[in-house]
């Protein structure tokens, strides 16, 4: 399966949290973000949990439920935002799904390569 490496940006993480409060970022800085974006993306724990909150948890996408157990975050802070890279193998469909739950839509997508 073919890996990628996506280059994010955060303008402000301390600010920066998902619409729903059960499924939010609830970290300090980036090397919590990172980790706990890390841990979305290894395992298929805040996807079932949103599964199960949502009306019809039988009508969800089974494709967002994916996971990559090598998937790898690192972030730190540089001018005054926080830059995230991410090694996956992950659909962008499903890393843009779990850092909406995380952090709603506070992210951009800087640069994609091929990893």
């Amino acid at each position: 399966m073919a890996r990628n490496r996506y280059y994010l940006s955060i303008a402000d993480l301390a600010h920066a949290r998902g619409a729903d409060q059960r499924f939010s970022y609830d970290g300090a800085g980036p090397n919590d973000f990172a980790a706990a974006l890390q841990q979305a993306l290894r395992s298929d724990d805040l996807f079932q949990r949103w599964r199960a909150a949502q009306p019809d948890p039988d009508a969800v996408d089974a494709g967002l439920a994916a996971i990559d157990p090598a998937a790898e975050v690192t972030a730190s802070v540089a001018d005054l935002r926080t830059d995230v890279q991410l090694t996956t193998s992950l659909p962008m469909s499903v890393v843009r799904h779990r850092l909406y739950l995380l952090i709603g839509s506070s992210w951009q997508l800087r640069d994609m390569r091929s990893a």
